[in-house]
């Protein structure tokens, strides 16, 4: 191989390196995402043992940085990072570039390496593929503490309370509407998600998938008897949070394998929301806590947990609490919310 193909590899090695090492840092750091994490990691070292089938001393000798044209171009409308995802997004654009650019060069010389870069170009669509659909959507999860669920009723004006939940420091907000129209539950959801997107709250609507995405709220709660998380999965428009109710050991087994990113553990206490749901009590939530703690899934303490016991379901291992009666029938929604606000900053 003549010196410029070398300078090709070369250069394109180092770039698919540091575009994995990207994605593999915000894993890490801001999904403590061991699966994903390891799996950046895995891609990044069969690259290097690919690259290292190559003569090293060749490949070092033919870079020329200082003689690079291509250092130091600038382009007229260069891409804005906003965020970590934009810096992964990117960083994986560029590593699937690079390596394509490297098979592309060896394929002058060694057709069989050529093809192991492209097995490694195509592990790189997948790790990009399941970065953006279980790691984005787990980032904006992350800082949940106080999860409200909105049942709609008789004699409560549903998006009021919403309006008062997020303005009262709700991290996320559930939709819960049964006995209503799809027509009429469509328009609810839109404006119930506005107002989440206006308040910088996440938006959630519960069982239903088709809603969720057809309002574009940020994700879907499933039960039991609901879809599977995987064909939510192949429904969604752009990725979902999903989150799934369990209420034993055997639940949680069940729901952690569909990969969500959150579950809801209860109930914890006696609930008018689901007077038919058994009582699983605090052992459930710490035996849950500690069974999801290396498993990249968030757990929801749910049922029955007011300002009076929220403390307690906090001191048994929860970081986050959802709520629904406590807040839908409270004389005054946003109080409540404040309340189990400066109850969770006293307790995590």
């Amino acid at each position: 191989m003549d010196k410029a193909i070398y300078r090709i590899i070369d250069a394109n090695f180092n770039r698919a390196r540091e575009g994995l090492r990207v994605a593999e840092e915000f894993c890490r750091f801001a999904l403590d995402n061991q699966h994903l994490s390891g799996k950046c990691k895995e891609i990044r070292h069969k690259l290097s043992t690919c690259v290292a089938k190559l003569d090293s001393q060749r490949l070092i000798a033919a870079r020329d940085t200082e003689n690079d044209v291509g250092c130091g171009l600038k382009i007229a409308d260069p891409m804005k990072r906003q965020n970590l995802e934009d810096c992964v997004t990117a960083g994986l654009a560029r590593t699937v570039e690079a390596v394509r650019a490297i098979s592309e060069a060896v394929s002058i010389a060694d057709a069989k390496l050529a093809q192991e870069f492209e097995k490694i170009r195509y592990e790189c669509y997948t790790i990009e593929k399941d970065i953006s659909l279980f790691g984005f959507p787990a980032v904006k999860f992350k800082n949940v503490r106080l999860y409200c669920i909105l049942t709609l009723q008789d004699g409560i004006d549903i998006l009021k309370v919403a309006e008062q939940c997020a303005n009262a420091g709700a991290d996320c907000m559930q939709l819960r509407a049964k006995n209503i129209s799809d027509a009429k539950l469509l328009q609810l959801a839109r404006d119930f998600v506005k107002i989440g997107k206006d308040n910088n709250v996440l938006s959630i609507i519960n069982d239903r998938a088709d809603i969720a995405i057809a309002a574009d709220a940020d994700g879907v709660h499933l039960g039991q008897d609901d879809l599977p998380a995987d064909v939510v999965r192949q429904m969604q428009l752009k990725p979902l949070l999903i989150g799934i109710s369990t209420h034993s050991q055997n639940e949680l087994n069940a729901a952690v394998a569909q990969r969500p990113h959150y579950v809801g553990v209860g109930c914890v206490f006696a609930t008018n929301t689901k007077q038919q749901v058994e009582i699983c009590g605090l052992d459930y939530v710490t035996n849950a806590v500690s069974f999801l703690k290396d498993k990249s899934v968030e757990a929801v303490a749910i049922g029955g947990i007011t300002t009076e016991n929220a403390a307690t379901v906090l001191k048994a291992g929860a970081k986050r609490i959802a709520v629904s009666s406590c807040v839908c029938n409270a004389k005054n929604p946003a109080d409540a919310c404040k309340k189990l606000k400066e109850i969770l900053d006293r307790n995590i």
